[in-house]
């Protein structure tokens, strides 16, 4: 297999314009989803603001199969007060999070721009792993970005906003905090769930084996909990509920690993 003759006469100049006429497309689609993202508020926001109420999908999922278990649950009611302390503050974070959201929903766009533009140098067996692993990589971010939204994020309001040391304090949370918090929890879920490529790419190399995975298991579990405390607000229920996802990421690495090993 011989690699396209393209990019070995493209001049480095010729690389460039291709390069910024790529970025050029990349930042139109972006531009324009954001700037639907501005116009459609109300949607939006019912969306990024629905984790931080009483009655969110998470906490009516859980009622209903408690209820098919044949109990009577219900969580008990709360409301957190957001505030804008800024007088530009609204306007400009509703800029902010149009940005990203645009962002997030031209990425599937993006890995295409991406792909595009470095598959010339690649051979075609190349190509075809390199759209597996993207596609895996795409797959993993969003179920990371999906358990930040439905499980973490409104479990760590939930329990941070209602948090009090005394009943003559009441807890009013900022804006700029919310989406802060918010968009930073849902980033990170989204990067640390590429876990199994790394390690995939660790075992391909050589530098990791299924056995050396199996022997650290303990020492992995608390390594895991000290970036699970890192990355996450500082309460308990979080904790866990980030360390046992990461932890069963880490066994699919094992499985991973142990397929390279086989392989190899």
């Amino acid at each position: 297999m011989t690699k396209e003759n393209d990019s070995n006469l493209m001049t480095f100049g010729g690389h460039l314009e291709v390069f910024r006429r790529m970025l050029f497309r990349i930042i139109a689609v972006a531009g324009t989803l954001s700037v639907i993202v501005f116009f459609c508020k109300e949607n939006t926001w019912g969306i990024l603001l629905a984790p931080s109420e009483y009655n969110f999908t998470t906490y009516t999922f859980i009622e209903n199969i408690v209820s098919l278990c044949g109990y009577d649950f219900h969580f008990e009611k709360f409301h957190v007060d957001l505030i804008a302390t800024d007088l530009s503050s609204q306007f400009m974070t509703h800029i902010t999070t149009s940005v990203y959201l645009g962002v997030l929903g031209a990425s599937p766009y993006i890995l295409f721009e991406l792909f595009k533009f470095v598959s010339p140098a690649l051979y075609e067996s190349e190509k075809k792993y390199s759209v597996s692993v993207a596609v895996i990589i795409y797959l993993l971010f969003i179920i990371g970005v999906l358990m930040s939204y439905y499980i973490l994020f409104p479990i760590s309001f939930r329990f941070l906003g209602t948090y009090s040391v005394s009943e003559n304090i009441r807890s009013t949370i900022t804006l700029d905090s919310y989406v802060e918090t918010f968009t930073t929890l849902t980033f990170i879920m989204g990067v640390v769930f590429q876990l199994p490529v790394i390690m995939f790419f660790l075992s391909k190399l050589g530098f990791i084996s299924s056995q050396l995975l199996a022997r650290y298991r303990k020492h992995a579990l608390i390594v895991i909990m000290l970036v699970a405390a890192i990355i996450t607000p500082p309460d308990l229920m979080t904790l866990v509920l980030v360390t046992i996802p990461l932890y069963l990421l880490y066994e699919v690495s094992v499985r991973i690993a142990k397929i390279v090993d086989k392989n190899r």
